[in-house]
């Protein structure tokens, strides 16, 4: 009796132990703040410890950088390592243009391109407030007009329709907690015939020294930026470890 017994109990704690794993391997669907989007992503509880747990078009969405890591941004060895100089040179802006630099942090690219737009300007957007305080601060340091500071949400990026020329998002994409939403916001944001570019470290690349869920391949990008009606127009390579990706508003026939 003892031993059926015994036996009894180490059934169901197998069973148990089995219901146990395929609950926590399985995707687990949470209703976000807008509900209209809630089947567009899944929450997993086992996930990279990288990313939020959030997976959107099959990807998980990697965890964004503090304003603590702002220093970084500004690291000397920037143009060595990424060439940025080079990517301001390869967005083609007119001197009218308004660009919007989304996910800005301290304003690096932005001020490189408002220095283009004598008769345009710059919105640098971000979420976090201590990093639009540091935009303001070089803003008023170096006598600059032409960067706008913007608060943005995590669904919203805060751009009036039809008011920009570019958008410009690098590397800061992959880290968008709602992408779609975001994009979407983009896009209304656009004029007709406006760009959006974007500035990815390549995920086809394991050589690339880089955490897996900070970068992205060229098949997953099109994917998300076809989503939200943003058509590829072409890809450049001329960065040394980052794709140039180029997309445009969709013309609604």
């Amino acid at each position: 009796m003892k031993n059926q017994l015994k036996s009894t109990c180490l059934s169901f704690t197998l069973v148990f132990l089995l219901i146990l794993w395929v609950y926590l391997l399985s995707p687990i669907k949470t209703a976000i703040a807008d509900t209209t989007t809630s089947t567009i992503y899944e929450q997993r509880l086992v996930h990279s410890p990288d990313g939020i747990g959030k997976f959107y078009m099959g990807r998980e969405i990697a965890k964004y950088m503090s304003h603590t890591g702002a220093a970084w941004l500004e690291r000397p060895s920037r143009e060595a390592e990424e060439q940025p100089s080079k990517i301001v040179t390869a967005l083609n802006i007119k001197p009218t243009d308004v660009v919007a630099d989304i996910g800005a942090g301290t304003g690096y690219l932005s001020f490189r391109i408002a220095s283009l737009l004598p008769q345009g300007k710059v919105f640098a957007i971000d979420i976090q407030p201590e990093m639009l305080d540091i935009i303001d601060f070089l803003k008023k340091e170096n006598n600059i007009t032409n960067v706008e500071p913007v608060l943005a949400t995590a669904i919203n990026p805060n751009l009036a329709p039809a008011s920009i020329d570019l958008a410009l998002i690098v590397d800061a994409y992959h880290e968008f907690e709602y992408p779609q939403e975001v994009m979407q916001e983009i896009s209304k944001a656009l004029k007709p015939g406006g760009r959006v570019v974007l500035v990815e470290y390549r995920g086809e690349n394991p050589f690339i020294l880089i955490k897996a869920l900070h970068k992205m391949t060229q098949r997953q990008v099109k994917k998300e930026m076809q989503a939200v009606g943003l058509v590829w127009r072409e890809t450049k390579n001329f960065l040394p470890q980052q794709h140039f990706m180029v997309f445009e508003k969709q013309i609604q026939a």
